[in-house]
């Protein structure tokens, strides 16, 4: 192909492989193929929803990027995005230092797992579609539905000699039929396009936002709940302070990693992730990203 190439530098701790490492055993992303040294995917801009394949690999201090076109600040924003690379990560590892008040049981899983930033969606709209197709179904299920959506509607994008099928834009999927998901499925994510399209689903209007008004404005979506919400906020959006307010799965990681009751109210687990500002997202990453092998039956059931 020919490419364009950028670097992305990471303030703070920043390990690439591990990034590697959870996208290939991230259910949502584990059908992508790797060579365990690049990171390789298509998807459409969100800065003009045009296709464009992107290659990562790691560089010192950071990553290199090539694209399959020139890439502006707009792409380089969103993939150092994806990557957690528009953050400076230099306090995070702070939080779980064995000094002063900081966390503990947090700083045993940064000890596990060096480096390891949220690895995003790749765009909020991408998110919120993915949000509805996994809602009443397993991940790898809705991953395959995904991922067909994108074969038979989405542009095809050639990276490195192989070619990558990337998700549609909204003004596509606003007009596409038969996307092989029940009826009210498709109603929802047809609402999520004009929502897109009304830039109500970039990470610019969502990160100038309060957290808790991003999420209130998010569950107010078509097919959008609290566990949805936090998704698009947390993981497309890449906000990096925001703690969902009712997600059973993470509930049940911190209630067996700190002790908790089994009738611990919400507001513990908010007050808990108090310590963690203002990497509140980070923070419940690791603790997700540690329990994939852990069935999301749950998650599933309060996908709404």
């Amino acid at each position: 192909m020919t490419t364009h190439g950028f670097t992305l530098t990471a303030e703070g701790p920043f390990d690439f492989g591990a990034s590697l490492r959870f996208v290939e055993d991230w259910p949502a992303t584990s059908t992508l193929p790797s060579d365990g040294q690049a990171l390789r995917f298509a998807y459409c801009a969100e800065s003009d929803w045009l296709p464009i394949g992107v290659r990562v690999t790691a560089a010192p201090g950071g990553v290199a990027v090539a694209t399959t076109r020139p890439a502006g600040p707009g792409i380089r924003g969103e993939v150092a995005r994806i990557l957690s690379l528009d953050v400076d990560g230099t306090g995070f590892a702070a939080l779980g230092s064995t000094a002063g008040a900081a966390d503990p049981v947090l700083g045993h899983l940064q000890r596990l797992s060096p480096g390891l930033r949220p690895v995003c969606f790749w765009s909020p709209w991408e998110a919120a579609c993915w949000a509805v197709i996994v809602q009443r179904s397993s991940m790898l299920i809705a991953s395959r539905i995904k991922q067909r959506i994108a074969e038979r509607h989405g542009a095809q994008v050639t990276v490195d000699g192989r070619t990558y099928a990337a998700f549609p834009p909204p003004v596509t999927l606003l007009e596409a039929g038969g996307l092989g998901l029940p009826a009210q499925k498709e109603e929802w994510l047809r609402g999520l396009a004009r929502a897109a399209l009304d830039g109500l689903l970039t990470t610019e209007h969502l990160r100038a936002l309060d957290p808790q008004e991003a999420l209130a404005e998010l569950r107010a979506l078509p097919g959008v709940g609290p566990f949805s919400a936090g998704l698009i906020l947390i993981r497309g959006a890449g906000a990096p302070d925001a703690f969902p307010g009712d997600e059973p799965r993470l509930f049940g990681i911190l209630r067996e990693a700190y002790g908790l009751p089994e009738d611990a109210p919400s507001a513990a687990y908010r007050k808990l992730a108090e310590a963690w500002r203002p990497y509140r997202s980070w923070a419940s990453f690791l603790f997700r990203a540690t329990a994939y092998g852990v069935t999301d039956d749950q998650e599933r059931a309060a996908a709404r």
